[in-house]
């Protein structure tokens, strides 16, 4: 098979959007996310980092200097990015179980518990390529990495996060929906 340059993508912008676990995302990509996706703003300029992976067990035999069978023992998914867009979403994504109240006026108080609980979620990636539109829905998940928070007078300030997609009913721990012809069989 010939190499093919239009064959090759980037992902010129895009959004990260996160909604209660449960929550219906769009099966197309036609289909506008609804109320219950919050989008999570500007992210920094690194994009997303998607990272799967998987994990195998040799079993080897005294028959055999090399395994006989590896068996699929686990299947790692997750999305790192870091959000530099500071509203109520991303800072309560941030700090779990934390909340956010109005004291006076235009003053807001982040009040962070002690020892927050799981916090499960849905989570949309959206990314575009000129006409070329791509969506994943982790319809479980959860953020369970948290970079340190730097505040300097050159850099925004940033919240850096790590989703861990969980197997959920489906037989899925993501879809991944796209329009790229390269795609087609």
């Amino acid at each position: 098979m010939a190499n093919d340059a239009d064959n090759v993508r980037v992902a010129l912008t895009g959004s990260i959007y996160m909604a209660p676990k449960g929550s219906t995302a769009p099966t197309d990509l036609d289909t506008a996310w609804d109320a219950a996706w919050l989008d999570l703003g500007f992210m920094s300029d690194d994009g997303v980092a998607m990272e799967y992976s998987t994990d195998v067990e040799d079993i080897n035999a005294w028959q055999s200097l090399s395994p006989v069978r590896r068996v699929l023992t686990s299947v790692d998914m997750t999305l790192g990015f870091t959000a530099i867009e500071l509203k109520s979403r991303t800072v309560t994504a941030y700090f779990p179980g934390s909340t956010i109240t109005n004291v006076s006026g235009a003053i807001q108080r982040l009040d962070i518990p002690a020892a927050p609980g799981p916090q499960e979620y849905a989570f949309g990636l959206e990314w575009l390529d000129g006409d070329i539109k791509n969506r994943l829905v982790v319809p479980r998940g959860e953020i369970t990495g948290r970079e340190s928070i730097t505040l300097g007078r050159s850099s925004a300030v940033g919240l850096g996060m790590t989703v861990s997609a969980y197997a959920s009913s489906a037989p899925e721990i993501a879809t991944w929906l796209s329009n790229d012809p390269a795609w087609a069989a």
